[in-house]
């Protein structure tokens, strides 16, 4: 019993031996068959195309060389080129019309070598698309014949195109005016545009590409945003508004449809604001501190525009398009927009009193004597509405024959400016008449220090002439000139009208108060009158004829009295 369990157990071991031997044997031979068909199609596809490929969308796998580009050569001579032509207009070309064949010069062929034909497992399930360079010849004649016969190039058929371009300014801006593209055909570019779409085998040429007016329509919100910017400018007393209708004056679009603006156009905009508002250079009246009104007609003091610099401030605002409100940029500041562009700060220098006065908003701080440019010497100090340039401290003046060290400094006029002088003992009557500056204003030491303290850079200085503002002791002193003017007539005669002429001269360019005091005023009055009457007896004289001259009766002659030699009472002077 025992041996025959160990029979039945040696059998089921030897079967189940033999089983694994037959499936080894099964797996070797498939194996061996798949090897078998790998490499076979692997050298298969040395020359053909792998299973999945394709040509410019034509199945390739499994077929040659020669049967591709036979496959290709039937797709090209079925070509059609459609033409799409513009109002709704539509024409063909055919590929076998002009004779279209292809040229491949072993493309194909680089195209199998390029793969790898064992990889053909892959190509199963990652197909391959490759495409070909789609050089085509064809018969330039027979396109040539074609074009001319399409409906799009007779004569009858073409219409001149319009560009679109943009609008006239209105209130509401700029707008695009479409264009007309009408239907007329450019012969040569046409043709080129058809012979590119044809080498590249291209489907459809659509000959109404019209422009989208992107850029155009760019270029005119750019410009709306132009004409919405309004500028407002601030002159205290009174406003002036740039807005569209003059910004858009200077707008214009370039051939490259870029927006251009005149600058000059904007420059001129900004000399009109300046000749209505700059007040520098113009007349200015002054109620002076005597009572009397002046007008001082030449100064730089005054509000000025920097034209420049405003022109490249309104060029950035549109730039911006937005609203704003400001000042002009100046170059030069003035204390106020009113009726005097000084306002109530300012010097005021009489040169005629040798008198100035200092105002800080309208209150009198100081006012002293001065001695000016001496007139003698040909430094007299020119009047107008100046500014100070800068004050400053322990400056030392120099010309070419002084050397002058000043504690306060305050130049208004290039080199001329008001100083210090503690050198000068004496200020004020007609002291700069011979013994003057050299231009600028001598001042007592502690006037110059309060003048320094009030004042600074920029602070209005007015200089001017006021005849009749001369101080007593000068209007005494021209009064005496006077005087002694008369004095010198003596006995009157025809020779004496020279000195009489001079004397009414001197006397009616005197002040009221000078006049008053000429006290032998009326002397001159009578020599005028005495002068008259020889004039007048001399005039008669000249006029009686010879004849009325008679001769004595001893026969001696009588020599006709001389009118110069006469006197006021008829005698001749002896």
């Amino acid at each position: 019993m025992k041996k025959e369990k160990k029979n039945l157990t040696q059998n089921n071991a030897a079967g189940k031996s033999a089983d694994k031997k037959r499936i080894f044997v099964i797996a070797g031979v498939v194996v061996a068959c798949l090897a078998v068909i790998y490499v076979g199609f692997g050298i298969f596809f040395q020359s053909h195309f792998c299973f999945g490929t394709t040509i410019d969308g034509i199945k390739a796998g499994g077929k040659s060389v020669e049967k591709m580009e036979q496959l290709i050569t039937e797709e090209i001579d079925s070509y059609v080129l459609d033409l799409v032509e513009r109002e709704e207009g539509q024409e063909s070309i055919a590929g076998d019309s002009i004779h279209i064949a292809p040229v491949f010069n072993g493309e194909v062929e680089e195209l199998l070598n390029g793969q790898n034909g064992f990889a053909w497992v892959v190509t199963l399930f990652k197909h391959e698309n490759l495409e070909l360079a789609k050089v085509v010849t064809f018969d330039e004649d027979a396109l040539d014949s074609e074009l001319q016969a399409l409906n799009c190039m007779q004569a009858g058929a073409q219409r001149e195109p319009v560009d679109a371009t943009v609008s006239a300014y209105t209130a509401d801006g700029y707008s695009l005016v479409p264009a007309d593209y009408g239907t007329t055909i450019d012969k040569n570019a046409f043709k080129k545009a058809v012979e590119d779409s044809i080498l590249v085998l291209a489907d459809e040429l659509d000959l109404d590409d019209e422009d989208d007016n992107e850029k155009l329509l760019a270029v005119i919100d750019e410009m709306n945003s132009y004409v919405g910017t309004t500028i407002t400018y601030d002159f205290d007393v009174a406003k002036e508004v740039l807005d569209g209708e003059r910004i858009s004056e200077w707008l214009s679009v370039d051939d490259d449809l870029n927006l251009v603006v005149d600058e000059e156009g904007v420059l001129s905009f900004v000399k009109e604001l300046a000749s209505k508002y700059n007040t520098c250079y113009k007349p200015k009246e002054l109620k002076t501190s005597y009572g009397s009104t002046v007008t001082i007609s030449n100064g730089p003091y005054g509000w000025k525009i920097n034209n420049s610099e405003e022109v490249a401030q309104i060029l950035d605002d549109l730039k911006a398009g937005k609203k704003v409100e400001r000042e002009p940029v100046y170059s030069q500041t003035a204390n106020s927009h009113g009726e005097n562009d000084y306002g109530n700060s300012y010097v005021e220098i009489n040169l005629t009193s040798q008198h100035l006065f200092v105002y800080k908003d309208g209150v009198l701080v100081t006012e002293s004597d001065f001695v000016s440019g001496n007139v003698a010497k040909g430094h007299t100090t020119p009047g107008g509405a100046f500014m100070v340039t800068y004050k400053t401290m322990n400056a030392v003046l120099r010309g070419p024959d002084y050397e002058t060290p000043v504690t306060y400094w305050m130049p208004f006029n290039g080199d001329i400016g008001m100083h210090d002088l503690t050198s000068r003992k004496a200020f004020g009557g007609d002291i700069y008449k011979t013994r003057g500056s050299h231009g600028c204003i001598n001042l007592p030491y502690a006037a110059a220090k309060k003048i320094y303290e009030t004042i600074d850079k920029g602070y209005c200085v007015l200089v001017y002439n006021l005849p009749g503002t001369e101080s007593d002791s000068v209007k005494q002193k021209e009064a005496a000139a006077v005087v002694n003017t008369i004095n010198s007539i003596g006995t009157v005669t025809l020779e004496s009208e020279p000195v009489i002429v001079a004397a009414r001269t001197a006397y009616d360019a005197l002040s009221d108060t000078a006049k008053s005091y000429v006290t032998n005023y009326q002397t001159l009055v009578d020599d005028e009158a005495a002068l008259a009457a020889l004039k007048s007896g001399a005039a008669a004289a000249a006029q009686q004829p010879a004849a009325d001259q008679t001769a004595p009766a001893d026969g001696s002659t009588v020599a006709p009295a001389d009118p110069a030699a006469q006197t006021t009472d008829g005698t001749v002077a002896q």
